[in-house]
């Protein structure tokens, strides 16, 4: 009989070791269990429009939201990719307007600004400008020349080593126009602010 208290002995250690080797083990599981949980809510705070609070829920519409930044991100990037390449070629166009402006100056090509108004009949005439060739100028200068009321019938452009020729028939649209010198004064202050 000895024998046997020892065994209940023995066995009742065995016993608070397991108890204690489990209790160690539901702690760590429970830590383990409300970090997910806090990370999970973590998750759940930066991923918008998640509305259910499932596990896998929340997993499925964080790597949703994943995907669609990781496509912004490459919409983006293309994009100022983009506008890289129109910087670049803004700067291949100045750098071509510079070289232009060089090479005239090299063969002691000077462009003098001319201007020529001449009224042909009626409401109708016929304009002839010649300027140094620059970025937005023929712009600017059929904005100027709608302004002044005239519609412009048969117009030619031509550009050489940095000059631009520019003739054209045009119209009246308001049936009167400006006396030609009148209208030469204007063409001149408008080419040479460019």
């Amino acid at each position: 009989m000895g024998g046997g208290g020892m065994d209940n002995e023995c066995h009742n250690t065995s016993n608070e070791g397991d108890e204690r080797f489990k209790s160690k083990n539901l702690e760590a599981e429970r830590r383990r269990r409300k970090k997910l949980g806090d990370r999970q809510l973590e998750l759940r705070a930066l991923v918008p429009n998640i509305t259910n609070m499932t596990k896998s829920t929340i997993i499925t519409d964080a790597i949703t939201y994943i995907e669609e930044l990781k496509m912004t991100v490459e919409e983006l990037s293309n994009h100022l990719l983009e506008l890289e390449e129109t910087s670049v070629d803004e700067e291949k166009i100045k750098l071509k307007e510079i070289d232009d402006e060089k090479e005239m100056k090299k063969h002691g090509i000077k462009v003098e600004v001319e201007v020529e108004v001449n009224h042909v009949c009626g409401t109708k005439l016929w304009i002839r400008i010649v300027f140094q060739k620059k970025r937005g100028a023929l712009t600017k200068l059929m904005e100027a020349i709608t302004l002044l009321g005239i519609d412009l019938i048969d117009t030619t452009i031509t550009t050489s080593r940095g000059a631009v020729l520019f003739t054209s028939f045009g119209q009246g649209i308001r049936g009167g126009l400006p006396e030609a010198d009148q209208m030469k004064i204007y063409l001149l202050e408008i080419i040479r602010s460019i």
